[in-house]
């Protein structure tokens, strides 16, 4: 057995693990429970590594995991930051995320769900598997449903091919709990569950600003105002998918700001009537009436 002492800070340095998380911070606004999750299971597989260079033996930790959280909180960014740092670590071999649903695994007819599953799962080798709104592989009030024996697939090559593959369930929390109830298998293999919670009215007006400063846009103080307004009633609505909702709110009130201008033609435009919303482009939205 090796015996010299290791010096953490260098091997940490050497993962480039510090970078991924920091990018993690930068990258994604709020998600503190998720961001401290993260770094709990970046600790943990580091010091595995650790002892293993070192000759001590142990189980290998659990990598297959669950993210669980509504729409538009971040669950696809964080699991392509898992999967960097996975590839750092040397747990996989090449560090790539596949994203894929039920219809991407799932035949129509007898024989066609085994090479679905199958194709899909050689592409994902050497990387991680993210498969979104996981629990529709399960119906068990269809039995001509073709789900379950996808699930079987996915249950082998969980158990048996461990180092070649790191899978991720994904989707709203409440279907995911059903899920595992109905599949304890799947549940049984999974050793880190993360919940995504809802972003707040701040910090969507946060990820907002984000959004519009990429495309060099910006909010009027005013505009502000009305934006946090919209987000307090989008939340009420059906179908609010945090991150994703504001984006597709920002996408129409950037056309109803080339709409306003368009429509003053004639006169000379500035600059800074190009950047800024104004209240009335958030304002005309139908969550208003």
């Amino acid at each position: 057995m090796n015996t010299a002492p290791i010096n953490l800070q260098e091997e940490y340095a050497k993962t480039e693990i510090a970078k991924i998380l920091n990018l993690l911070d930068e990258e994604l606004v709020g998600l503190a429970p998720v961001k401290s999750r993260i770094r709990e299971i970046s600790a943990l597989l580091l010091i595995d590594k650790l002892r293993r260079n070192l000759g001590i033996t142990s189980a290998n930790p659990g990598l297959h995991m669950s993210f669980t959280g509504s729409p538009g909180t971040g669950k696809t960014t964080v699991g392509l930051k898992m999967a960097d740092i996975l590839y750092q670590l040397g747990y996989i071999k090449k560090g790539h995320l596949l994203t894929v649903t039920r219809d991407d695994l799932v035949g129509q007819y007898i024989g066609h769900t085994a090479p679905k599953t199958k194709e899909v799962l050689k592409k994902a080798m050497g990387g991680v598997l993210f498969i979104d709104e996981a629990y529709y592989l399960y119906k068990p009030d269809n039995e001509r449903d073709y789900g379950a024996e996808a699930i079987e697939i996915l249950l082998q090559v969980m158990e048996n091919q461990r180092d070649e593959l790191v899978v991720i369930l994904a989707g709203y929390k409440e279907p995911m709990d059903k899920f595992y109830e109905s599949n304890p298998g799947l549940s049984s293999r999974i050793a880190n569950h993360i919940d995504f919670p809802d972003y707040s009215t701040e910090e969507l007006l946060k990820i907002a600003k984000i959004m519009l400063d990429e495309q060099q846009y910006q909010l009027t103080p005013q505009a502000e105002v009305a934006l946090a307004q919209y987000i307090d009633r989008r939340k009420e609505k059906p179908l609010f998918a945090n991150a994703r909702s504001v984006k597709n709110a920002l996408d129409r009130a950037r056309m109803r700001q080339a709409n306003r201008i368009f429509d003053s033609r004639g006169q000379v435009l500035t600059k800074k009537e190009l950047v800024n919303l104004e209240p009335e482009d958030i304002l005309q939205s139908s969550v208003f009436n």
